[in-house]
């Protein structure tokens, strides 16, 4: 709403309800504007507060899912593994019988 158009509402309001009636109507418009205001802002965080609950028991129900399915202590005779598999260690001696190439010697003696 534009300057013109709150000037234009502001006279025809004097005209219709007189100078002396105006500010009290002007206060009573504005209580039921802040009582307005908060009655929204209280449905607001009620709404925020149901959809945070709602959130909070969505991860927990999938949470206890993954319990289920996952079990936390490994099953008896196994061993528990810490983290990423990683690959086998080398062998005492490195690659074939210590040589790093894997050659025959086909020379005969």
């Amino acid at each position: 709403m534009s300057f013109a158009d709150t000037v234009v509402l502001f006279v025809l309001a004097l005209l219709l309800f007189g100078p002396k009636k105006l500010p009290s109507i002007a206060k009573q418009i504005g209580k039921a504007l802040n009582e307005f205001k908060r009655a929204s802002n209280e449905f607001k965080s009620q709404i925020e507060s149901e959809i945070s609950q709602l959130e909070y028991q969505e991860r927990q129900k999938k949470y206890d899912e993954e319990r289920k399915i996952l079990p936390s202590q490994p099953p008896v005779g196994t061993v528990a593994s810490t983290g990423p598999e990683l690959p086998p260690p080398p062998m005492e001696g490195g690659p074939v019988n210590g040589n790093v190439n894997s050659t025959h010697d086909t020379t005969n003696a």
